[in-house]
């Protein structure tokens, strides 16, 4: 699922720096494309000359690549099967599922060389479903050597789907998303958890996205000349045919994929900020939210940038599909994302348009600019972005940053806690696991919330300037360059452990082991309390050092360092208690109670009182409102 399905499922739920990271010196992976849209048959065609450079140690033999589209060629592909034909809410027709979508290389060539096409052999490197044509390898008859490149002249036809899962048509509106041959990624040794070299080129599978190369796109796109076409990358220039066609190029520099949109109903406005324009492609009935985008846009972009690094493109394009292409919406590819106002004319108050905005304008940084494998560590991009929303909608909006509505208020922030303690097994499964083996059901919520909530609670554990020079140093070390999470681990071991005057020990293995690789339950009380001791438990699995405020009838307190270890723990006083609170700043947002964290000598109901007059407060003026 992508964040504004996310956030829709969770509101109803609910409810009932200057930049250090460089572009790239050394393109892998470079396209030039033509392309042709025929309206009618929903269909491309297209050319593609690929010159892709072997920076290996290796002499390569094969090369591999992604054929997207055939994810939706019939019942029988991974992505179908797993999915069940649904997809983000989306639900593909049932008596239809057959070559909705598909794409079909018809040649290809090594410059000056042999012909390649009936080397072609589809393979399925994650299951054994043979009827699964997503992924293919191409063998080469002599070797790629190392620091050697290699031209491709390939022939492609494709048939684009009804929207589902990120890309295809409806009506005269196209998103058109990993729709041409993409070659994979060769991993060398050492790289990421490569012992050896090879190629890393999974299927299409339901819950996953996607691993490219870094290179230049340079694409020609021919479309109805009536149409308002917005890409990728940079425009560079239009030209009219004598067919009522027009071809529009586009150029893209240090990115990893390529996706575009077109429309005859597309209404353009553009804003500059700095040294990007901002350009909204917005449906003419949602043209009331085009400042919504424009200023959660731009919210996103000084956030980063003080934060993290500069944002290296010099264009970025919000595209807002209809609502019945809503399976298209709230997606990211290099410079263009796809925002969506689920429904219109929603409150100033809900702030879903930004939400949506904001968590696409992230995936900039953590899918453009890192690159991580989604395919084997979705979190790294999807749960990285989901804690940076949090900070950023907070940042931008203040209290109430999700929804601000009739007295009730709810942060961003709060919301990967709450939807992790819901779940109804927290040890169904550990963050760290490929996306297509989540079990049913929890790829959203561990993906998105739970390793947010991972990334909150560090920061609450280290403080907030050492989580940002944590993640400063992140992105100056491994922009451009496919991070694992180890690395991302070994920064923080790094630098966190002398920042708090090694507190927590060491290094940070401790958590991450328990908190990443593991999946143990964390739930810390004050079991028992009287007028001089208290008793305080361990319920969960879960050991993360913290701190027990004791609050005296003579209005002294006393903090106390706890490493969190025992199943149970007396503390003895001289002096009469008060009160007892484990945890008393809320660090720790795994404990899955935090109701039981405390206890005072006489229990009070104020605190109930007031959050029960809260609850009807709003409940009456949401009644109200509705009447």
């Amino acid at each position: 699922m992508k964040k504004h399905i996310l956030f829709i499922i969770f509101l109803f739920s609910f409810l009932n720096a200057v930049s250090h990271t460089k572009p790239l010196s050394n393109r892998i992976a470079n396209y030039n494309i033509s392309v042709k849209l025929d309206p009618i048959k929903h269909s491309l065609d297209g050319k593609e000359t690929l010159v892709w450079t072997n920076t290996s140690t290796d002499h390569i033999t094969e090369l591999q690549f992604h054929l997207y589209l055939n994810a939706f060629k019939n019942k029988n592909s991974t992505f179908m099967k797993e999915s069940g034909g649904q997809l983000r809410g989306e639900m593909m027709d049932k008596k239809n599922r057959e070559n909705i979508g598909w794409i079909d290389i018809t040649s290809m060539k090594v410059r000056n060389g042999e012909y390649l096409t009936s080397k072609i052999k589809f393979i399925q490197p994650d299951d054994l479903n043979d009827k699964d044509q997503t992924a293919i390898s191409v063998s080469l008859t002599r070797p790629l050597a190392p620091n050697e490149s290699i031209t491709l002249d390939i022939n492609f036809k494709a048939r684009l789907p009804k929207v589902f899962a990120r890309t295809g048509y409806v009506g005269d509106f196209y998103l058109v998303g990993q729709w041409f041959p993409k070659i994979g990624v060769y991993e060398s040794a050492g790289m990421r958890y490569a012992k050896r070299g090879a190629w890393n080129c999974h299927q299409f599978h339901a819950e996953s996205e996607f691993y490219a190369d870094f290179g230049t796109y340079r694409v020609d796109m021919t479309v109805p000349k009536n149409f308002v076409l917005a890409a990728s990358g940079v425009f560079q220039k239009e030209k009219t045919n004598k067919d009522d066609t027009k071809t529009i190029s586009y150029r893209a520099d240090d990115v990893h994929d390529f996706a575009w949109t077109i429309s005859p109903r597309f209404e353009v406005s553009e804003r500059q900020w700095k040294h990007v324009k901002i350009k909204a492609i917005m449906q003419p009935e949602h043209s009331g939210s085009t400042e919504r985008y424009f200023q959660s846009a731009i919210a996103a972009l000084e956030y980063f940038q003080k934060h993290l690094g500069k944002y290296p493109h010099s264009v970025l394009t919000l595209v807002d599909p209809p609502l019945e292409a809503a399976g298209s919406s709230g997606m990211e590819y290099p410079t263009f994302i796809t925002c969506g106002e689920t429904f219109w004319g929603l409150p100033s108050g809900i702030h879903s348009p930004e939400v949506v905005t904001i968590h696409e304008f992230g995936h900039q940084y953590f899918q453009g600019m890192l690159a991580s494998n989604e395919f084997e560590e979705s979190f790294l991009d999807e749960g990285f972005n989901q804690y940076y929303e949090g900070r950023i909608m907070d940042a931008t909006y203040g209290k109430g940053s999700m929804i601000n509505l009739l007295g009730f208020k709810l942060n961003d922030s709060e919301s990967p806690r709450i939807a992790y303690v819901s779940m109804k097994n927290i040890k169904i499964s550990e963050i760290f696991r490929k996306s297509w083996e989540y079990p049913k059901g929890t790829y959203g919520t561990l993906t998105y919330m739970k390793t947010a909530t991972m990334l909150q609670t560090l920061e609450n554990l280290i403080g907030i300037e050492t989580m940002d020079k944590v993640m400063q140093t992140y992105f100056i070390k491994w922009g451009f360059k496919h991070p694992a999470v180890k690395d991302f681990v070994a920064i923080v071991n790094e630098i966190a452990p002398k920042r708090t005057n090694f507190k927590f020990g060491k290094n940070f293995d401790w958590y991450f082991e328990q908190a990443l690789y593991k999946a143990p339950d964390c739930d810390y009380e004050v079991s028992e309390i009287s007028q001089n001791q208290c008793t305080i438990k361990r319920l969960g699995d879960m050991i993360i050092p913290t701190e027990i405020l004791v609050k005296f009838i003579d209005g002294k307190e006393e903090l106390i360092s706890w490493n969190g270890e025992d199943y149970s723990k007396v503390l003895k006083f001289e002096k009469p208690i008060n009160s007892v609170t484990i945890d008393p700043k809320n660090k720790i947002l795994f404990d899955l109670n935090l109701n039981n964290n405390s206890r005072t000598l006489e229990q009070s109901l104020l605190p109930f009182m007031k959050y029960a007059m809260k609850i009807m407060f709003w409940v009456q003026n949401l009644m109200s409102w509705v009447g």
